[in-house]
């Protein structure tokens, strides 16, 4: 049985988008709700906060290694981790009651993929969409009519690109072109109709493989490129929302979540916690934003 470990009981309402700096040994992640940026120090033990008055979703590193990219409601913003401030960069979309940015991860070469969803997600809608960023701040919509952006990565040469729509209950894969950006020929990859609860964040190994949370289904998959779920990871946590590789050899896969409240409980429950599991396999460095 794979060992899962509680590393920090963060108490977060919605936590999402680990990254992990090598340079730094930090995992970098977003509490959304709680309106927050967050990096942890597992040596240390310490989580440093930056409080935002907006809900931060996604988050990339750039060339800068004091700047981290931002996605936000509908927009992309620079945030100096040394001020606290968070400079507006681009707007994506037009502001839609219910609708912000979600998942969101850099491509192999640099471009940041981000998309949205509608809030709360049992309302059923379909009104947000898919975004490629270029370093220039240019940007294709690429996708409309999305419920729930999520699962966005890359295969370790980037010729793959996989996508989710949490809504929808499925993961697609795509042929892509790195020197472009344009994904084609897609494809089913994953129909999660017989898997534990929902597709949502996702990371790829070293060897390819496409591990996903599974919110709302205690579990982490990993998925070979085949499309065949070849290991089920259980977690203590109902709502895991996304993996990331991190550790000096990139060996740990940490896990954020969301909080579980209680009948009668104002704040999140005791289950907003970053995990760390022992996967056995190590993963990809994240790639930075090139602009």
């Amino acid at each position: 049985m794979t060992s899962v470990e509680c590393v920090l009981d963060a108490g977060a309402e919605l936590g999402e988008s680990p990254v992990w700096s090598s340079e730094e040994s930090v995992l970098y992640w977003v509490d959304i709700d709680g309106r927050a940026v967050h990096g942890f120090d597992p040596a240390a033990g310490t989580d440093r906060v930056w409080g935002l008055d907006v809900r931060p979703s996604a988050i990339a590193f750039t060339a800068d290694p004091a700047v981290l990219l931002v996605a936000f409601e509908n927009a992309l913003a620079r945030l100096d981790l040394a001020t606290g401030r968070l400079a507006p960069w681009v707007t994506l979309e037009h502001p839609q009651p219910g609708v912000r940015l979600n998942d969101g991860r850099c491509d192999p070469v640099g471009r940041f993929w981000v998309g949205g969803m509608f809030v709360p997600t049992s309302a059923g809608r379909f009104d947000a969409f898919l975004h490629r960023v270029e370093p220039d701040g240019s940007f294709v919509t690429v996708r409309s009519e999305v419920g729930c952006a999520n699962g966005l990565a890359f295969s370790p040469d980037g010729s793959v690109m996989y996508w989710a729509d949490t809504l929808h209950e499925t993961v697609w894969a795509y042929q892509y072109d790195m020197a472009t950006g344009e994904p084609s020929q897609e494809r089913v990859f994953l129909d999660f109709a017989p898997l534990p609860g929902r597709p949502d964040g996702a990371c790829v190994d070293e060897t390819g493989c496409y591990w996903i949370a599974c919110v709302g289904g205690s579990a982490i998959l990993r998925v070979t490129p085949a499309g065949e779920v070849d290991r089920t990871i259980e977690l203590p946590v109902k709502r895991p929302t996304m993996p990331a590789f991190g550790g000096s050899d990139l060996r740990t896969m940490f896990v954020t979540s969301i909080g579980e409240r209680e009948p009668g409980q104002d704040g999140p429950g005791p289950h907003g916690a970053i995990y760390a599991i022992d996967p056995g396999v190590a993963g990809l460095r994240e790639p930075r934003f090139a602009g």
